[in-house]
């Protein structure tokens, strides 16, 4: 091997070295971050589901049943059935993949109103700490949010830090569909916040629906644990690799159900989740924005059958990690070089990392193009 190897190697190594530092010693401005235990496997409740006969039939476990296949036990049950399942085990349909929308909301609102009278007690409740009475009298605003008339609901579980699905407009009827994944810091309680509105899973969905005037039903997806602050979790791929099936599982549903092949806009560490997801994600566009890395060196890298699009303006943060990825660390290639093969978006106007999203910007009216089908 030539020395021209051996350097390139040994600034790899270098680079590799110094974000590993950077990481772990929480320098360079990088905040400490708290290791996440994932949240795997099938919804809460499904060992009673498992357990029901009432049909006289055993039902499709939601571990291993696929998408397609709730959807097609769904369409062979009558409506009266239908319902009775969803007021048994509202926290499995209201999470089933599959499962008909309409049903997921209303199993949802029946789980959402059951945690909020458990939280609603704990937080009476003398024999707990301080700590956790006050952690549930957030849970409990936090479900009555969630109940407000009008919210749809896709998804919700309670469990660790909490995860939630919102629908803007109507997946019913809607000829295009976008979801949108985020990435650091986003659960139940802060995928809706005010602060830097434009960097939540909640505030870009309703400013893609809003800019596309209802020409698609926008997905606010928070169905994976992500990081906490910007630790050895956001520099590594453990938590994208749990979260990854969970999208395909996600979007699957959504296609089984009717609906249309997505846009799904990926934000952030958003990205690294999409990038391992891609090769199954029944999608029409993969769109990243002030991504980290896809895990990938290439869009052929993908396998995807999507259109590949990537934006960062360069006032982005993100645009001094280095995109290597070795020993674990980093997550790869940079998907706004042109060598990666994406398609640009235009982001001249929008600010910092969280305002690819924000009124007025050429970011927006580029993803709001896409989303609705006008590019080519």
């Amino acid at each position: 091997m030539g020395l021209g190897f051996w350097k390139r190697r040994g600034r790899r190594t270098l680079i590799a070295a110094a974000l590993t530092t950077t990481i772990v010693a929480g320098t360079a401005g990088w905040a400490s971050g708290h290791e996440q235990r994932p949240l795997t496997g099938p919804p809460p409740g499904t060992a009673s589901w498992r357990a029901d006969g009432t049909l006289g039939r055993q039902l499709p476990d939601p571990e291993t049943a696929t998408p397609a296949r709730m959807a097609s036990f769904f369409r062979g049950l009558s409506a009266a059935e239908q319902h009775r399942l969803a007021a048994r085990h509202p926290s499995v349909v209201g999470n089933l993949d599959g499962a008909p929308t309409s049903l997921r909301y209303e199993a949802n609102g029946l789980a959402l109103r059951a945690e909020h009278a458990r939280a609603r007690a704990d937080a009476q409740d003398t024999a707990l700490t301080p700590q956790s009475r006050a952690a549930a009298r957030a849970l409990a605003e936090r479900c009555a949010d969630l109940l407000t008339p009008g919210r749809r609901v896709l998804a919700f579980d309670p469990r660790g830090r909490g995860q939630v699905a919102e629908v803007y407009g109507d997946l019913r009827t809607a000829r295009h569909v976008s979801v949108v994944v985020p990435g650091s810091d986003i659960d139940l309680t802060s995928f809706d916040r005010t602060k830097e509105v434009y960097g939540t899973p909640a505030g870009m969905a309703k400013s893609l629906y809003t800019a596309a005037h209802g020409r698609t039903a926008v997905v606010a997806w928070v169905g994976y644990t992500t990081p906490v602050g910007l630790g050895p979790d956001a520099a590594t791929g453990r938590l994208a690799e749990a979260g990854a099936p969970r999208l395909t599982r996600f979007v699957q549903g959504l296609t089984a159900s009717g609906a249309p092949e997505p846009a799904v806009f990926c934000h952030s560490y958003g990205s690294v989740v999409c990038g391992l997801a891609a090769s199954r994600l029944p999608a029409s566009d993969l769109v990243v924005l002030g991504s980290p890395g896809l895990r990938a060196d290439s869009v052929s890298d993908l396998h995807t059958r999507a259109r590949v699009w990537a934006a960062r303006d360069d006032s982005d943060w993100i645009s001094r990690v280095p995109h290597v990825e070795l020993l674990g660390m980093g997550h790869g290639a940079d998907p706004t070089d042109p060598a990666f093969g994406a398609r640009r978006v235009p982001a001249e106007r929008a600010k910092g990392h969280t305002g690819y999203f924000a009124p007025g910007t050429d970011s927006l009216r580029a993803f709001t193009d896409i989303a609705t089908g006008a590019t080519s």
